[in-house]
C-alpha cells in the first residue's frame, strides 16, 4: 500500500474503531483516514477526541451516515479515491439483539452488501469485513476451530454476523472483489461501551452496584487485548492474501475468573458485587477460534496477557470516569441496562 494511502473506516467512533484508527495514526504517519459513522448509541465522537483536535486532524476526516444509506456512500466513494475499506460498523452486543433484531439485520447484512456493491463499483484495491469467532457457534472442551470450520451461530447477533460474512463471501466468488474477512475474539481494552462485560464490571464496582452475570458464570470465552486485535488487522490488511479469512484468538478464562481479577484490582470483594441472572436462550457456554494460519502466515502474536494487561484497562476506566459516567446517566442507556441487569429476554422490541 502507498505511504499515503487513504483509508475509509466505518464505525470508527466504536470501541474497536477508534483503537485502530489511533493505531493507524501511530504506525503510518502519512497515511489519511476517513472515518464514518452513524453515530448509533455505542458511538461516540469522544473517543478520538485527541485524533480530531490534535496534530494529526489534518488527515483526519468524520462524516456522519448510516452504511445503507447508498446516496451518501456514492457521494462518498465518489468524492474519494479510497485504497483500502476496513468495516467495523456493526450491532455487537448478543443481549441487544434479542430486543430489537430488525437493527442487527438492516446493518450487519444489508450495510455490509451496501459497502460491497460500492468498493465493487469504485474499484477499491481491498475490503476488510470485520467479524466474530461467536459465527462458529458453542465449541466444545478440548476443540478449537479453524476458519474453514463450518459456520454454526446459535444466537441473533450471530446469525446476523455470520449472514454477513456469507454475503462477502459470495461477492468475492461471484464479482472477484479483493476482500479478506477477520473474525476476531472477546476484546477489551479502554473505551469500551459499559454494556460489554469488562467495562460493565469496572464501573458497577466503582459505583458500589452488583454485577449482573448470566446464569452460572463459567462461560468461556477467548479474551483479547483490543490493541493485540488492532496489529492483526493491520498485518492482515496489509499482507493478507484476497479472499483468505483469519481468526484472532485470544486467553481462555471464563467469565468470573475475568470478573475476579476485575475485583482484585479494584481491591473489592467480588462475593459482594456479583449477582446472577437467568442465563441467555440458548447461550453458548464456550468460543475457541484457533489463530494459528496468522501467527504462521503473517507472524501475528499476542503481546499482552490478561493477568497482566487487565490491570491498566481497570486504571483507565478509573482515570476516565468522566467518559464513562456521561453515557450510564443517559435514559438510553439506563432503559436498556435494566432489561439486560434482570435479563428480560422475553421484552418485546421497538419493532414490533
Amino acid at each position: 500500500m502507498k505511504p499515503s494511502a487513504h483509508i475509509l473506516i466505518t464505525g470508527g467512533c466504536g470501541f474497536i474503531g477508534s483503537n485502530f484508527i489511533r493505531h493507524l495514526f501511530r504506525a503510518y504517519p502519512d497515511y489519511r483516514i476517513t472515518n464514518l459513522d452513524a453515530l448509533t448509541y455505542a458511538g461516540n465522537p469522544e473517543n478520538l477526541s485527541d485524533i480530531a483536535h490534535g496534530d494529526a486532524n489534518a488527515r483526519y476526516h468524520f462524516v456522519w451516515g448510516d452504511v445503507c444509506d447508498v446516496g451518501l456512500l456514492d457521494r462518498l466513494f465518489k468524492q474519494n479515491t479510497f485504497d483500502l475499506v476496513v468495516h467495523f460498523a456493526a450491532e455487537t452486543h448478543v443481549d441487544r439483539s434479542h430486543f430489537d433484531v430488525a437493527d442487527f439485520i438492516r446493518t450487519n447484512i444489508e450495510g455490509t452488501r451496501c459497502l460491497l456493491e460500492m468498493s465493487r463499483a469504485y474499484r477499491v484495491p481491498r475490503f476488510v469485513h470485520i467479524s466474530t469467532d461467536e459465527v462458529y457457534g458453542s465449541v466444545p472442551h478440548g476443540e478449537w476451530v479453524l476458519e474453514e470450520a463450518p459456520l454454526k451461530p446459535s444466537n441473533l447477533y450471530s446469525t446476523s454476523k455470520a449472514g454477513g460474512d456469507l454475503l462477502v463471501q459470495s461477492m468475492m466468488r461471484v464479482y472477484k472483489i479483493p476482500a479478506l474477512i477477520v473474525r476476531g475474539s472477546n476484546n477489551y481494552g479502554p473505551y469500551q461501551y459499559p454494556e460489554k462485560l469488562i467495562p460493565l464490571a469496572i464501573t458497577n464496582m466503582i459505583e458500589g452496584i452488583k454485577i449482573p452475570i448470566h446464569g452460572t458464570g463459567e462461560h468461556v470465552r477467548s479474551w483479547l487485548h483490543v490493541d493485540d486485535f488492532c496489529t492483526a488487522i493491520d498485518m492482515i490488511a496489509h499482507k493478507g492474501a484476497d479472499g483468505a479469512i483469519y481468526n484472532v484468538s485470544g486467553e481462555e478464562r471464563t467469565n468470573l475468573e475475568v470478573l475476579a481479577q476485575v475485583a482484585a484490582h479494584l481491591g473489592k470483594d467480588f462475593d459482594r458485587h456479583r449477582a446472577h441472572t437467568h442465563d441467555r436462550p440458548n447461550a453458548d457456554f464456550r468460543y475457541a477460534p484457533d489463530s494459528s494460519k496468522l501467527q504462521k502466515e503473517l507472524g501475528w502474536s499476542r503481546g499482552h496477557h490478561i493477568e497482566d494487561s487487565i490491570a491498566g484497562v481497570v486504571r483507565w476506566y478509573e482515570k476516565n470516569q468522566d467518559w464513562w459516567k456521561k453515557i450510564k446517566a443517559t435514559s438510553m442507556y439506563q432503559e436498556y441496562y435494566g432489561k439486560q441487569a434482570n435479563a428480560e429476554w422475553d421484552a418485546p422490541s421497538r419493532s414490533n
